[in-house]
């Protein structure tokens, strides 16, 4: 936790008043635009190292879109996984100064967090319904972010 957090809370704690989440959540527009970088720094290239590389061509992979998608997924995931464990961001993140965090301490999130969040990341992007939470929630957290118990914050 940053120490302006925890001085944050500690005042708040002194004056009883409880801590105010959407003051330290990350602004929407900041977590669309990291998104969006991630998709061409990350997604894109593996999309096309799977196509061109790994099944020799774009009909290849038409051929066998579920083989092509679910090996695409496969080197993402744990990509993603493993930049939101071990760094609390992605390239995208942390262009806009963003982490992502557990609810409740602050801290890392864990391997489980990590994965149910990557998996409805991708239920919310397929049902697209599901990309319009925030805009109906006080404290403006995906539904990603409500399922797996973490917090995306500006580390300004």
């Amino acid at each position: 936790m940053r120490r302006r957090e925890i001085n944050r809370e500690i005042k708040q704690k002194a004056n009883k008043q409880p801590l105010d989440i959407s003051v330290l959540s990350a602004r929407l527009s900041s977590r669309f635009k990291s998104f969006l970088l991630d998709s061409f720094l990350l997604t894109t290239p593996i999309v096309y190292l799977v196509m061109y590389v790994i099944m020799d061509g774009g009909d290849s992979f038409s051929q066998n879109r579920a083989m092509g998608w679910l090996t695409i997924l496969a080197l993402h995931l744990p990509l993603i996984v493993i930049m939101w464990i071990a760094k609390k961001q992605t390239p995208g993140l942390k262009a806009y100064e963003l982490e992502v965090l557990d609810d409740k301490n602050y801290s890392r999130i864990s391997l489980l967090q990590a994965i149910i969040r990557y998996l409805i990341t991708l239920l919310s992007i397929i049902s697209f319904f599901l990309l319009f939470v925030p805009f109906f929630r006080k404290d403006k957290k995906t539904i990603q972010d409500i399922i797996s118990n973490t917090i995306i914050l500006d580390k300004k």
